[in-house]
């Protein structure tokens, strides 16, 4: 496993213990963690490396009273970007977002304040979501003259429904609270510190066996992209590969000899 506190980067800190849990924090709370184009380089680095480092869980938070207001305005404004520039910022964006998504390792995302625009893009390229009560959502694109660049279409539309989606573009609907877990924007809400949930769920996942949470936390995205029957025929596969690796053998057998933990509720 390699040094998880060797990034040297601005706007994110990242840092990582010997269980493999990893913690990227955005590091911008004088602007509400807003996204710039530096930071989303620095989210491309970092989620490239961490899978081929032996990250097992990632908890994503943020310093300050938001977890991210989205895309840097004042940024964008000062640079006035031509269409074609911008088009290729908003290609960063997802890969940066592809890189969380799709790389097999589980990430959590810690939530307060302001998860609104870019904001709640990055936080639902998360695989867990745990917000607190100050947690708010939102997609105010419509009243900033604006549109969706880093996926909302793709992954806000899938958490939420398309219709759910336009209504906050279009009304600058903010949700929050247990309306905002009822709709799918979170799974956890919670009173205390998002942190301390993110990271519990993130150690109880670095248990699993890395081959398992690769298929979860990759495979099932890939999946959602197929046909039925694409989506049957990989399901298969990775099955098979998975259900018969040494780790799963390892914990059939103490199940077998009823010195597995048995599933109940709380």
């Amino acid at each position: 496993m390699q040094d998880f506190n060797a990034f040297t980067l601005e706007n994110l800190t990242v840092s990582g213990d010997d269980s493999g849990v990893v913690q990227v924090v955005l590091s911008r709370p004088a602007k509400r963690n807003a996204l710039n184009a530096d930071t989303i380089e620095e989210l491309i680095e970092v989620f490239s490396k961490l899978p081929r480092m032996g990250a097992r869980a990632v908890v994503l938070c943020a310093e300050g009273d938001h977890f991210c207001a989205g895309l840097d305005l004042v940024e964008h404004h000062v640079e006035d970007r031509r269409p074609e520039d911008f088009m290729h910022l908003c290609l960063r964006w997802h890969e940066a977002f592809n890189k969380m998504e799709y790389g097999g390792v589980p990430i959590i995302a810690a939530l307060k304040g302001a998860v609104v625009g870019g904001g709640l893009e990055l936080a639902s390229s998360a695989h867990v979501r745990v917000a607190d009560q100050s947690t708010y959502f939102a997609l105010p694109e419509g009243q900033r003259g604006l549109f969706t660049g880093g996926g909302a279409t793709i992954r806000v539309a899938d958490l939420v429904g398309k219709a759910r989606m336009i209504d906050m573009m279009l009304t600058g609907r903010v949700y929050k609270q247990k309306e905002a877990m009822e709709v799918g924007l979170c799974q956890y809400l919670i009173d205390g510190n998002t942190d301390d949930k993110a990271m519990e769920l993130a150690h109880l996942a670095a248990q699993n066996p890395a081959l398992s949470n690769f298929a979860i936390c990759s495979g099932i995205s890939h999946m959602q992209n197929m046909s039925a029957l694409d989506a049957a025929y990989s399901e298969s596969v990775l099955a098979g590969i998975v259900n018969t690796q040494p780790a799963s053998r390892e914990r059939l057998e103490a199940f077998a000899n009823k010195t597995a933990a048995r599933v109940r509720p709380d």
